[in-house]
C-alpha cells in the first residue's frame, strides 16, 4: 500500500503517530512517501526522521519502507504566490507537486499529518479509481458553503485515494498549482482540487471530521466549533494527549502515543 505524507519539519510528531496508526491496522507492507521541502522559515523534514520512522515501521513488517523526497528546488521554484500568507502553511501544498515526481507510484492514498487510523483500510485502497482523479468525503463544514449544497460534493483533502496515472495525464496538478499561484483562496489546495478535480464522493467513514462512530476507518482531527457558551474554534491534534483527553475524551490511540514517546527517547 502507498502512503504520501506532505510537510515540513514541524508535522513529524503527526506523521509518526499516523504511520504508527496504519502499521496497527494492515497486515500488508506499506510503503511510505514523505513530501517535503524548505522555504522561508518553513525546514524540511531531516533525513534523521525519515530513518528513525524505517527502523521502528521496519519491526512491524519487515517489507515496510519510508521514501523521504525533498522538493525545495521544484517547490521554490512554482511558489503558490498568491496564497503565501494565508493561514494555512504553504508546505500543505506540497501535494500537488506529486505528479513531477517520478518516485510517486500510480495509485496512492494521501493522508494529512494529523488523520489516524482505526480499522482496516483495504476496501478504500483498493477501490476502482478508473475513472476518477480524486476520491474523499465531503468536508465537515465546507460541504455547506462551496460546491452544490444538494450533492454536497465540496470534499475535504485531508484523505484523498489519488489516481496519479490520470492526474498526470489531465495535468490536474499543474492547473491547481498555477490556481493556487494567481488566485487567492480561503483554503487554496482544497479549493483548487475541488473546482479542477474528476472526483468521486466516499461513504464518512474514512475521514472522520466530527466524533468517531462505530465504522470509523480514518479519524482526522480538523479544527471545528463550539458554540457555548460563545463561538470558537478549537484546534485540538492526535499529539495533544491532555486535550485528547479532557476535552475530547478520546483514549483509544493511547497506545500509539506511549509507542511513539518509546521510540522518540531511544
Amino acid at each position: 500500500m502507498n502512503i504520501l505524507f506532505c510537510g515540513d519539519k514541524g508535522v513529524c510528531e503527526g506523521i509518526f503517530l499516523s504511520a504508527l496508526s496504519l502499521c496497527k491496522n494492515t497486515k500488508e507492507k506499506l510503503h511510505i512517501y514523505i513530501l517535503t521541502a524548505s522555504v522561508g522559515s518553513h525546514t524540511a523534514i531531516p533525513k534523521d526522521f525519515s530513518d528513525q520512522l524505517q527502523a521502528t515501521l521496519s519491526i512491524k513488517n519487515a517489507d515496510n519502507k519510508v521514501t523521504r523526497l525533498d522538493i525545495s528546488d521544484v517547490f521554490g521554484n512554482y511558489l503558490p504566490v498568491a496564497n503565501m500568507g494565508t493561514r494555512f502553511t504553504p508546505l500543505c501544498m506540497l501535494r500537488l507537486f506529486a505528479d513531477l515526481v517520478p518516485e510517486i507510484p500510480d495509485r496512492v492514498l494521501y493522508l494529512d499529518t494529523d488523520v489516524l487510523c482505526r480499522a482496516d483500510f483495504s476496501d478504500l485502497y483498493y477501490s476502482d479509481i478508473d475513472n476518477v482523479e480524486i476520491m474523499g468525503v465531503p468536508d465537515r463544514y465546507g460541504k455547506w458553503f462551496f460546491g452544490n449544497i444538494f450533492k454536497h460534493n465540496y470534499l475535504n483533502s485531508g484523505v484523498l485515494l489519488m489516481n496519479m496515472a490520470n492526474i498526470r495525464k489531465s495535468g490536474l496538478f499543474e492547473k491547481c498549482r498555477q490556481m493556487c499561484r494567481d488566485k487567492k483562496m480561503f483554503m487554496p489546495d482544497q479549493s483548487a482540487l475541488n473546482k479542477l478535480a474528476v472526483k468521486r464522493k466516499i461513504p464518512a467513514r474514512y475521514n472522520a471530521q466530527g466524533k468517531i462512530k462505530k465504522d470509523t476507518v480514518f479519524k482526522h482531527f480538523t479544527t471545528f466549533f463550539k458554540f457555548f457558551p460563545y463561538v470558537r474554534a478549537v484546534t485540538i491534534k492526535p499529539w495533544h494527549t491532555d486535550k485528547l483527553h479532557s476535552e475530547l475524551r478520546i483514549f483509544e490511540f493511547d497506545d500509539i502515543l506511549d509507542e511513539y514517546q518509546r521510540s522518540n527517547q531511544k
